[in-house]
């Protein structure tokens, strides 16, 4: 007999209070829309919606427009994605990170070609089914897209929810998401209003209702019905528990030269940066004799060596703290990497065009810009 008791659904208090926001919200949106101009909102299709929605996660929407349009340009619909070549498609998604979401999003687009006939479907659960879509983005899709009436609950609609209400409940928590969606879902109208609404709170979580410093209560549409600010405590809300500390480690970049060219190796297809090309690199701070031991070890004649200035890169639960050496061979014939995989050598025109290299290493990439230019 199973005596575990399962969690009680959250209920959030004051809920009805949430029948009255929408009207103006969306007032504000109407008046305000012209200021936020993104180029997915000109032109509002299902691919449109579906590409810009991945690319805008964990990254801000200034960033994303060059990528936005240089991707459409070469990828204009689901079927060039579904066929597009795997180094392309990381080439053209370099610099956004989160490698795993242009991953998903061909091989979503594969499915959508065979069972859909290359249409994203107008379901929530067919769009919940597909490979890197979550409730977020199906509910995104579902309404800016098809006009369907889903709360797409990201930090902007919880941050929002959680000060109207004056609520303390944590926000990282899932069940705390699914409560905020299913107490906004009575009050989501159909049709072009749906995708509005959701970008209203898009648009009023990042321009008056901010995460970090004080809120903009005093032009804020929703000052009169917030019960966090009739209380003073919107400062102090939402509440979000602290994420897990993350884990270090320390590496040693290598900058291998033959000339103008670069060495470079591939990483396993799986795991973190799964596939993508990288700069050679050991685990720990080696020492300039450990570096030319272990080229010495692998028959490769050193001809210069010089120490780089550190750099790091923070993943969401790693940090890199890396450290460089720029090393000029002889020779390239005998490379291989730590693993015994060969190393390729790759010109500067090769870098900037057909190798997909992450932004971890784009610093070292930047120095050898400034080697190649003086050599």
């Amino acid at each position: 007999m199973n005596t575990k008791k399962k969690a009680l659904p959250i209920r959030l208090p004051h809920a009805e209070v949430l029948s009255s926001i929408v009207g103006p919200l969306l007032t504000w949106y109407e008046g305000q829309s012209t200021l936020r101009c993104l180029p997915w909102r000109e032109e509002v299709t299902p691919y449109h919606t579906w590409l810009s929605e991945i690319m805008l996660q964990q990254t801000r929407a200034s960033a994303v427009i060059p990528y936005y349009t240089r991707f459409l340009e070469a990828l204009p619909d689901i079927e060039s994605l579904a066929r597009c070549d795997d180094e392309l498609l990381m080439k053209l998604w370099q610099g956004l990170g989160y490698y795993s979401r242009a991953r998903n999003l061909k091989k979503a687009a594969g499915v959508i070609c065979a069972a859909y006939g290359g249409q994203l479907p107008a379901d929530f659960a067919a769009l919940l089914d597909l490979p890197g879509i979550g409730r977020y983005t199906a509910s995104a899709i579902g309404s800016i897209a098809f006009g369907l009436p889903l709360p797409a609950v990201d930090g902007n609609i919880l941050r929002v929810t959680m000060r109207v209400l004056q609520c303390g409940e944590d926000i990282a928590q899932p069940a705390v998401r699914r409560a905020v969606e299913e107490a906004l879902a009575p009050y989501y109208p159909s049709g072009q209003a749906a995708g509005a609404l959701n970008q209203a709170f898009m648009d009023f979580g990042a321009t008056v209702c901010l995460p970090h410093g004080a809120p903009h209560c005093a032009t804020c549409p929703l000052a009169r019905l917030c019960l966090a600010h009739d209380a003073g405590s919107e400062q102090q809300l939402p509440v979000k528990s602290k994420k897990a500390k993350r884990r270090v480690e320390q590496k040693t970049v290598l900058l291998l030269h033959q000339g103008r060219a670069l060495a470079l190796t591939k990483r396993p297809d799986q795991g973190l940066l799964a596939g993508l090309w990288e700069l050679p690199n050991l685990p720990g701070h080696l020492t300039q004799e450990e570096v030319e031991a272990w080229l010495a070890a692998r028959g490769l004649r050193t001809l210069t060596i010089a120490r780089l200035p550190d750099a790091r890169h923070i993943f969401s639960h790693v940090e890199w703290q890396m450290q460089g050496w720029a090393v000029e061979l002889t020779s390239p014939d005998a490379m291989v990497a730590e693993d015994a995989s060969p190393l390729v050598w790759a010109s500067p025109e090769e870098l900037a065009d057909a190798y997909s290299v992450p932004s971890a290493f784009q610093y070292f990439l930047h120095e050898h810009r400034g080697w190649t230019s003086h050599a």
